[in-house]
């Protein structure tokens, strides 16, 4: 993982709304296509999932989906239930980004 990569991932995880939504746009670009940092990162998204703020509930589940593609270990099976728990999440809004993102791991491979 890049330098760059790497301060983006870390900038999600902050409290500037507008760093953050500069950093989650870059992320989501990036993730487009497979990446070979995808396990670098994937331990501290799956974290914000059970986050308290509801915006890195939102940006971890929808960075993980758009990850699925990039995960030749089949991670994204293991962890599949905490993306579920999600889409229930508190928050309406939390809830539908996570919703509207997981089509994209029935799209990763067969498996999935």
């Amino acid at each position: 993982m890049d330098e760059i990569i790497k301060g983006h991932v870390a900038t999600i995880q902050s409290g500037d709304r507008v760093a953050q939504g500069q950093a989650f746009a870059a992320l989501m670009e990036a993730t487009e296509t497979p990446v070979d940092w995808t396990y670098e990162a994937w331990d501290e998204l799956l974290k914000t999932l059970t986050h308290r703020d509801n915006h890195q509930r939102a940006i971890g589940a929808q960075l993980l989906c758009n990850l699925a593609k990039s995960d030749p270990e089949g991670r994204i099976l293991k962890d599949f239930d905490a993306l579920l728990e999600v889409t229930r999440d508190e928050r309406f809004v939390t809830a539908r980004h996570c919703l509207l993102s997981l089509w994209k791991i029935g799209l990763a491979g067969k498996q999935q």
